[in-house]
């Protein structure tokens, strides 16, 4: 079985495309889950967003830890013990996938591929250093636009979106789809929350997880990704010789799924190969 862990904002129509894209490349014979982050996602209308009961006794569901709880959750209600996993996770989305490999040492992970990693340093990253004043301490002035923007028809608000993407040659449908339901002032709320989150709390690389689940572990990194620069994979590559970590040679960027979901399903498709026999 094939999971995958978003970034933020992570919400999984996003990476709709990509999904897709994975599952037929994988000939349509593994089934592929991808499930949103707790609180970024509007609930259907008539629904509200509640905190789920089995972790409510935690102090901050919202928060990165509540989030790593929130999937282990999820495997645990929907996954048999027995089931093989292969684990694909973007950004945020691969500190996450580590906590769970540290916390749940039970789980049958195959292998866990770790898409553009924000796994150390955020805040001293080139972007974390230019959102982690608006992330910390201003985050809350955002909300009173977002809430007078929720007023406006759905066409207008994905205008606006398209507005926003302008400048990209080519943007996927579903990416701009999904982006209307951010404004929302609960999902920004806890999606600008949890960001806060990683640039408090994603600082040192966890390397011990790393070394002991290194044969099971892909990095693809960038090579202008201002989320997690160069250097950071220069730093691991340089710690883990023996590690399949790898730098991106297309020029991709960070939100991938923004233009490149097929291009990269493709690759990882390839990269798994090996794998897929042992599934």
């Amino acid at each position: 079985m094939f999971c995958f862990l978003a970034g933020n904002p992570g919400l999984a129509g996003y990476y709709r495309t990509f999904i897709q894209a994975l599952y037929c490349g994988l000939n349509q014979q593994y089934p592929v889950w991808v499930v949103s982050h707790a609180g970024h996602c509007k609930p259907p209308s008539g629904m509200e967003m509640i905190e789920d009961t089995d972790i409510k006794e935690l102090e901050d569901v919202f928060g990165l830890n509540g989030q790593v709880e929130h999937k282990l959750n999820f495997l645990k209600k929907n996954v048999s013990k027995d089931i093989k996993l292969v684990l694909i996770a973007h950004s945020i989305g691969c500190y996450i996938t580590l906590e769970m490999m540290k916390r749940a040492s039970e789980l049958q992970v195959l292998r866990s591929v770790l898409l553009f990693p924000t796994i150390e340093r955020m805040a001293q990253s080139p972007q974390g250093k230019l959102m982690t004043p608006l992330l910390c301490k201003l985050r809350y002035v955002l909300y009173m636009p977002v809430y007078l923007l929720s007023f406006l028809p759905e066409g207008v608000k994905a205008s606006l979106v398209r507005f926003a993407l302008r400048g990209m040659k080519t943007c996927d449908e579903s990416s701009i789809t999904t982006s209307v339901n951010l404004f929302s002032v609960d999902c920004i709320a806890n999606i600008l929350y949890m960001a806060s989150q990683e640039m408090l709390k994603v600082v040192e690389r966890d390397s011990t997880t790393i070394k002991q689940n290194l044969k099971k572990l892909i990095f693809y990194y960038g090579t202008g990704d201002s989320w997690c620069p160069q250097h950071y994979y220069d730093e691991i590559k340089m710690d883990f010789p023996d590690g399949d970590i790898r730098l991106c040679e297309k020029g991709l960027r960070h939100a991938f799924v923004l233009d490149a979901s097929k291009e990269m399903a493709a690759m990882i498709t390839d990269w798994l190969q090996d794998d897929l026999t042992k599934l």
